[in-house]
């Protein structure tokens, strides 16, 4: 890749200079009209030798060895050393891109991961806020598999804690019987119950005997769980399918229990369970240096707790899996929890060789600043929001009546998607849905009207593009290939850091390059049979890429907008 090779470069000079070798970092440039790419390590040298940064810089470029990347290399002060590409070597690196599985990005030795996202809880209805979890992590499964790791998924539903309860409590109160249990029973039941337990302290107390109960495996309570289970775990994997979110394993907290007994064996053979005032407790913290609070195992009334199954389901991921990650994607507000946890594992060896990663996410804020709510007042349910960005996207749009049910729900996702997940995942966003639903700006349709627009010209032309020659014929022209090549930087990036914002932001920005290439040039009235089949080849690239890059983002492209 060009970084690479610049690197390279610039590692050679040093060597010739006998100049410490550093950690040598290419940046693109933001300044398109001085070069392409830049390097700054001058100034770090300039305090190990004492001399100016921009002679040290001109001596680099003076014994860079000789090359056909660089149009242009020169140094200027105070000391930035500048780096303008050749058309050939433009070109030779597209031509590398095109014939190259994946790019030609280089791929890392391939490792076995676990990925715990989505996370909803049992008897609730999916809302906004469950919104991220399943998109975001989505995408980072795709990208960790399109980088040849295996990827094992997990939903981890949150199926047996005080909502079961709370629910069940509400089910008996009104004499209902398993067959009556329905989703619209479930989401009255669910809300009311709990607001009286934030009331009523007995009533919670009630309700936590109940979850404790059939923890406990009472045959009354477990009937009516295996029902609810059923009928909510139904309805949220029919709108995880929608969204396109899938996962390998629909496992749940309460399958987490057949291990506590042998976790209890293993953490009391590393004499971490100590009892604090009836209840079972695990000093998570590593060093004297820190103040966590201990893990609460097991409550006094021998109930356990969200950190117990946690541990429970690292146990069991370890003996089913063995991984060598495993990544959970949850709101930031869960932090403690799993720095509990994660410690946990590592003080007790039950993790010897694998990392583990918190990953988090911010909230979906409407125009306040606040978390998002629907006209009415509430946190909408995810149906609703569906409902209104496809409500708004029409109205918007005035749609053409030849779009299929399907196409409009294809651009329903990727406007909900593209609005995310073009945000850095830890931080908060509003979510502007008139804003979003736009055909112009940073949205999902402007990205998808983009590629539509390619196809098209790809197929008027009726030319299949073999070859590129080593031309570039103008600026908007260079401008775009130019960014075809940053395309390993970015997937780098969103790889490693696991932001699959990088890979929105790329998008955008070649996306805008697309346009502008396109109003530009009008490929399918050339005469000149090499300049059209060179423009053709550039725009079945970019046409790849933004296929392959909308994947990741858990984007499909309609047939027409």
């Amino acid at each position: 890749m060009i970084i690479e090779k610049l690197t390279a470069l610039i590692t050679e000079a040093l060597k010739t200079l006998n100049y410490p070798l550093e950690d040598v970092n290419i940046i693109e440039s933001n300044r398109k009209d001085l070069c392409d790419y830049q390097y700054d390590g001058a100034f770090r040298l300039a305090k190990t030798l004492h001399t100016s940064p921009n002679d040290i810089g001109q001596k680099i470029v003076d014994n860079l060895p000789p090359n056909n990347l660089l149009q242009k290399c020169e140094c200027l002060p105070p000391g930035f050393i500048n780096f303008t590409l050749s058309d050939t070597a433009i070109n030779d690196e597209l031509r590398y891109m095109m014939n190259s599985p994946k790019y030609g990005i280089k791929m890392p030795e391939p490792k076995t991961m676990v990925i715990d996202y989505g996370g909803p809880n049992i008897a609730k209805p999916l809302h906004v806020g469950h919104l991220r979890s399943a998109i975001v992590g989505e995408s980072i499964k795709r990208i960790l598999k399109y980088y040849n790791h295996h990827v094992i998924s997990d939903v981890h539903f949150g199926d047996i804690g005080l909502q079961m309860g709370q629910v069940i409590y509400g089910l008996k109160q009104e004499n209902r019987q398993i067959e009556d249990i329905d989703l619209a029973l479930l989401e009255r039941i669910y809300p009311d119950i709990s607001a009286k337990c934030k009331e009523d302290e007995q009533l919670k107390e009630t309700c936590a005997n109940i979850t404790k109960e059939l923890q406990d495996g009472n045959p009354e309570y477990r009937a009516y769980w295996q029902k609810i289970c059923e009928v909510s775990s139904a309805d949220i994997k029919n709108l995880y399918r929608f969204i396109d979110v899938d996962f390998d394993y629909w496992y749940g907290e309460s399958d987490a229990y057949q291990y506590i007994d042998d976790l209890t064996k293993f953490l009391n053979s590393q004499n971490l369970l100590e009892t604090s005032e009836g209840a079972l407790v695990i000093d998570a913290n590593l060093s004297s240096a820190t103040e966590l609070p201990p893990l609460l195992y097991q409550k006094s009334n021998k109930a356990y707790l969200y950190g117990t199954t946690d541990l429970a389901t690292i146990y069991q991921r370890m003996q089913d899996f063995h991984p060598d990650n495993i990544l959970y994607l949850t709101d930031a507000r869960q932090g403690l929890h799993f720095t509990q946890v994660f410690n946990v594992c590592q003080k007790s060896g039950l993790t010897p060789h694998t990392q583990l990663e918190h990953l988090t996410f911010g909230t979906v804020n409407g125009a306040d600043g606040k978390p998002y709510k629907t006209r009415s007042g509430s946190a909408p349910k995810l149906t609703d929001l569906f409902a209104e960005v496809k409500e708004t996207f029409t109205n918007i749009r005035e749609t053409n009546q030849e779009m299929s049910t399907e196409d409009i729900a294809i651009i329903t996702n990727a406007i909900i998607k593209f609005a995310d997940l073009q945000n850095n995942r830890e931080k908060d966003y509003i979510f502007d849905i008139a804003k979003f639903s736009e055909v112009v700006g940073k949205t999902g349709p402007y990205i998808l009207y983009t590629s539509l627009r390619i196809n098209k010209i790809l197929q008027e032309s009726q030319l299949v593009p073999s070859k590129l020659t080593n031309n570039i014929y103008n600026e908007v022209d260079r401008n775009l290939r130019l960014q075809l090549l940053k395309l390993a930087n970015y997937l780098n990036n969103a790889y490693t850091y696991r932001m699959p914002s990088y890979i929105a932001n790329y998008l955008y920005d070649l996306c805008v390059l697309l346009n502008a290439f396109y109003q530009t040039n009008h490929i399918n009235n050339l005469e000149d049979i090499n300049n059209k089949e060179d423009w053709l080849y550039i725009l079945q690239l970019s046409n790849n890429i933004i296929r392959d890059m909308l994947n990741l983002l858990v984007i499909q492209i309609p047939s027409k907008m």
